[in-house]
């Protein structure tokens, strides 16, 4: 499984680089802290993987790295190659990147 760093995907955002980003946390997890990625929980991901893009490179991310990475393990099985997961989720983001984000 491919993995990114939360200062890779900083680079990505703040290039403007063309991907997407998906976070499978739950909607009150998405409420309290985000950084701008499309909201798909965990529990829906293959009901609504018709929204994960397979033309682009996308990046799954959540709390901690653990439910991306679970994501990514079920869209894969549907065939999907173009996925990375954001090592440390937002957890990581808070501590290297944006430390007056609200985390949980």
């Amino acid at each position: 499984m491919k993995e990114i760093s939360v200062q890779e995907l900083k680079k990505k955002l703040d290039s403007g680089e063309d991907f997407q980003l998906i976070d499978v946390r739950e909607d009150f997890e998405y409420e309290t802290s985000n950084i701008g990625g499309e909201l798909i929980p965990l529990g829906g991901i293959l009901i609504e993987a018709d929204k994960v893009s397979h033309d682009k490179p996308v990046v799954v991310m959540c709390r901690s790295g653990k439910r991306s990475m679970a994501a990514i393990m079920q869209l894969e099985a549907q065939g999907y190659t173009n996925l990375s997961n954001l090592k440390g989720g937002i957890l990581a983001w808070q501590a290297e990147i944006d430390p007056n984000l609200n985390v949980y």
